[in-house]
């Protein structure tokens, strides 16, 4: 190309190290261009201004935009205008032509030149954006991969603490009424054979009933259509009364009280409400000592639903293995229906569980409870008659509380309270009397 021997030299060395350079254009584009550029200032000031392998800046210009940073794409651009700048003011001032000539050629020269660099740098930008889509949408679809095993993962954790809590509720309270009865049945199979027979009897259907509430939960966990297994509606508030009868039958003396007009509750409250009833009853069977009395309130305040299971039996001085899950459970199922759970032993003895689940549509305001001095609406119940000769159990002392007072029977008056079943007449050692 005519040109001086440094020049040429420089110029050949340029054109091995330029298309070296542009092969690592994807995984180091900024250090590619940098070494192309380096290159073709090097020829030009060796005194060979262009050579073929100069066409590798449009390709340098292309990689450093799609695959760089933002400010390797804006150095890269201005570095490629700058050269054609230089390169046509070079040939402007080395054409020997008359000054408006020389204007008019280093003028075209700079905006074909241009027009070469805008163009490429354009076509990149659009491969740009087409780039950044794609890792978008990559990015996206492995991130809610990911959210979906985090979701499963969840999702299988609540449900493992569902049927734990199910399983709980059931196996605990049936295997409580269970050894409750064989201990009353052994002592009293020498003094009454019929009582020891009667406490068979409860053993009998406590554990063909707890066998077939295990059967339907593992026959719908085995099943993939739960119309296959033979299923029957989950308890709810109104079984609470069957719940405490049955607790009579195991010895426990249980005292039903309901204040208040009752509403509907919302999916699953019903069955929350009975698991808390009888968890706490089956704890007293196990802590609260012989001959503990049990009251159970189910209070409907303006706001919601008060559940209280107090006892007076040992309270604070009752032992535990600490093994248990039923307080941790009974305040999951409180805490998914937005309520609140206090527990703890009372002043003067004994243990007391309130369950305060809001409702919809309630209001007024909330307070928070206090597992010892949790005040109770007032209840205008007369005292239980004697049962059998024996004196009545202890009742609990109710205080005013800040809720308003429920609202007036048709009569006018305040509406009395719904007591529990008594239990049936007759001797028998292993029941206690009932409120």
């Amino acid at each position: 190309m005519g040109y001086p021997a440094t020049g040429a030299a420089v110029g050949g060395l340029a054109s091995l190290v330029m298309p070296v350079a542009i092969g690592w254009r994807r995984s180091h584009p900024v250090h590619s261009s940098v070494v192309v550029y380096a290159a073709a200032l090097a020829h030009f000031l060796a005194g060979a201004p262009l050579i073929f392998a100069d066409s590798l800046i449009f390709v340098a210009l292309y990689s450093v935009t799609v695959y760089g940073p933002m400010w390797a794409r804006r150095t890269a651009l201005g570095s490629a205008l700058l050269g054609c700048l230089i390169l046509s003011g070079y040939y402007a001032a080395t054409s020997g032509q008359a000054p408006v000539h020389l204007l008019l050629v280093a003028g075209a020269a700079m905006a074909f030149l241009s027009a070469l660099v805008m163009i490429t740098w354009a076509i990149a930008m659009v491969r740009k954006a087409r780039v950044d889509q794609v890792e978008s949408l990559a990015d996206r679809a492995a991130r809610l991969e990911i959210e979906r095993d985090q979701q499963a993962k969840i999702a299988t954790a609540a449900e493992r603490a569902r049927i734990a809590r199910e399983m709980h509720d059931i196996v605990a309270h049936s295997l409580s009424v269970v050894i409750a009865q064989a201990d009353g049945g052994r002592y009293a199979a020498s003094a009454d054979p019929e009582a020891a027979t009667r406490a068979l009897t409860t053993i009998s259907e406590t554990g063909r009933a707890a066998l077939a509430d295990m059967r339907r939960i593992l026959g719908v966990l085995r099943s993939d259509d739960p119309r296959d297994g033979d299923l029957i509606p989950q308890p709810d508030d109104s079984d609470l009364d069957t719940l405490a009868e049955h607790v009579r039958d195991t010895g426990l003396q249980v005292s039903v009280v309901r204040v208040g007009q009752a509403r509907a509750l919302p999916p699953g409250a019903g069955l929350t409400v009975y698991r808390i009833a009888q968890e706490a009853l089956t704890n007293i069977l196990k802590h609260a000592g012989p001959g503990a009395h049990a009251t159970l309130l189910v209070q409907w305040t303006p706001i919601g639903l008060v559940l209280q299971i107090d006892d007076d039996g040992r309270g604070a001085a009752a032992t535990t293995d600490g093994a248990g899950h039923g307080l941790l459970g009974m305040r999951e199922r409180t805490a998914m229906l937005g309520g609140t759970l206090a527990t703890g032993p009372r002043p003067g003895g004994g243990y007391r569980v309130r369950a305060e689940i809001p409702l919809p549509g309630g209001r007024g305001p909330r307070l928070a409870p206090n597992p010892a001095t949790a005040p109770l609406t007032p209840i205008t119940a007369p005292p239980p008659a004697p049962v059998s000769g024996r004196a009545p159990g202890p009742r609990p002392t109710t205080t005013s509380p800040p809720a308003p007072a429920p609202d007036p029977g048709p009569g006018g008056a305040a509406p009395t309270p719904r007591i529990g079943p008594p239990a049936p007449s007759g001797p028998n050692p292993l029941k206690g009397s009932t409120a």
